[in-house]
């Protein structure tokens, strides 16, 4: 039977089994973690463009362009400013504006954000471009005080179409010890639930614009006649107010762009708006974010670093038992570069193992991952694994491997035959 450098090699990674699992384990941490940690970071920053959908601009008065994304967009907090009606107006009726659907936030439902809007939320916005709103039961919103459930808030509450429920003014909050109020005079009845979009609307409640504002105006009203009952008649102009406004400018049938979008934001922001482009905001919001990614990427080399230290130590340790059967392979005619090369070709073996099963553990960790934040946030991110990517990190561990191997390498290529050939006494 024919002994190739594959057998000797086979056969001393199995000889050490507990060694060479663990080893290989290590290099797979390494990897998974750096090949999810890349995934993410372009994953990520596409998840967050859905959303902000085929809009050009976000109108508010916060104060800076991001907050107003993370308030407008990806409900992060309850907007402070307000525009009047007179400035809703004024920006719908200016000819450069193709879409311009208002928003107010401020309600909630069972801790979910809710936001009050008009039924071109439906119709003329689409949170991901291309792929307008669809609905898995139920309808849009007609009337006042109808609501429609996101796709992850119908699942969170479990409502179903028809059922009645009550929204709150505010947010409860345990960490601020706020609690919200809720408006138990007036009931919204579910008349439908969206499909999923991947974006942070699936958390949201909607409803309508009017009904918001005669909650609002009820709020006034009943401060100076705790009896009095509240419609739609009774809305002034001072409750007619929004937090934002989508907004997008109008362009040439058949183009994407708009030669009216510059010019009108420049006329917002000299008229005392926030103008945010969510697209650039979203950018900023990641290149912040990027610093920290580098660090955690720099960890994850640090880690796969320290897998060769480890192939290193376990293979320079193995020698002091293997001395014996290297002497052999040297009667045996092996040249003291064959097994110099056998050394070397063991370490990057096991760098290979550790790489693949690294690979393995990446494709389930960026799943696992996926799912958290679907679950928790409501986001879709879809990680993807670039095979340019994948051979490239897995080319380093290997390499990274052989040169681990170098040092336990010399110490076989620096072993004696007739020492560690004497008979054992």
């Amino acid at each position: 039977m024919t002994i190739t450098d594959f057998t000797i090699i086979r056969r001393s990674l199995r000889s050490r089994l507990f060694s060479t699992v663990t080893t290989a384990f290590t290099v797979a941490i390494a990897v998974g973690m750096l090949l999810v940690l890349l995934a993410m970071m372009d994953a990520g920053k596409q998840a967050f463009r859905r959303g902000s959908g085929d809009m050009h601009l976000l109108v508010t008065k916060e104060p800076s362009a991001l907050v107003s994304v993370l308030n407008g967009i990806f409900y992060a907090n309850a907007p402070g400013a307000f525009l009047t009606h007179s400035e809703l107006q004024r920006l719908t009726s200016d000819p450069r504006v193709a879409m311009a659907i208002p928003t107010q936030q401020g309600d909630s439902y069972s801790g979910l954000p809710v936001m009050a809007t008009t039924e071109a939320f439906f119709t003329d916005f689409a949170p991901t471009p291309g792929e307008p709103w669809r609905f898995t039961q139920g309808r849009a919103f007609a009337a006042p005080f109808e609501v429609v459930l996101g796709a992850k808030a119908a699942e969170a509450t479990g409502l179903q179409l028809g059922e009645t429920i009550h929204l709150a003014h505010g947010r409860s909050s345990a960490r601020t010890g706020t609690t919200a109020h809720t408006h138990s005079d007036f009931d919204y009845t579910i008349v439908g639930i969206l499909a999923p979009t991947g974006s942070a609307h699936d958390s949201a409640v909607f409803t309508d614009l009017t009904s918001a504002w005669t909650v609002h105006a009820h709020d006034r009203r009943v401060r100076d006649d705790p009896e009095a009952t509240t419609t739609p008649a009774d809305i002034a102009e001072t409750d007619r107010k929004v937090t934002g406004v989508y907004v997008r400018a109008a362009s040439r049938p058949g183009s994407k762009t708009s030669a009216a979008f510059a010019p009108l934001a420049y006329q917002l922001r000299k008229e005392g708006f926030m103008v945010a482009e969510p697209t650039k905001e979203i950018d900023k919001l990641f290149t912040i974010v990027g610093n920290i990614n580098t660090i955690f990427v720099a960890m994850a080399a640090v880690v796969m670093l320290s897998s060769a230290v480890s192939i290193m130590v376990a293979l320079y340790n193995s020698m002091e038992q293997r001395r014996r059967q290297i002497a052999v392979l040297r009667v045996l005619g092996a040249s003291r570069g064959r097994i110099f090369g056998l050394i070397v070709t063991e370490s990057a073996v096991l760098g290979l193992l550790g790489a693949a099963a690294g690979v393995v553990l990446a494709l389930l960790g960026g799943q696992v991952v996926a799912t958290t934040l679907k679950a928790k946030l409501g986001i879709l991110v879809t990680p993807t694994f670039p095979p340019v990517w994948v051979l490239l990190v897995v080319a380093i561990a290997v390499l990274l491997a052989a040169v681990a191997g170098l040092v336990p390498a010399v110490a076989a290529y620096r072993t004696s035959v007739a020492k560690n050939l004497r008979p054992v006494s």
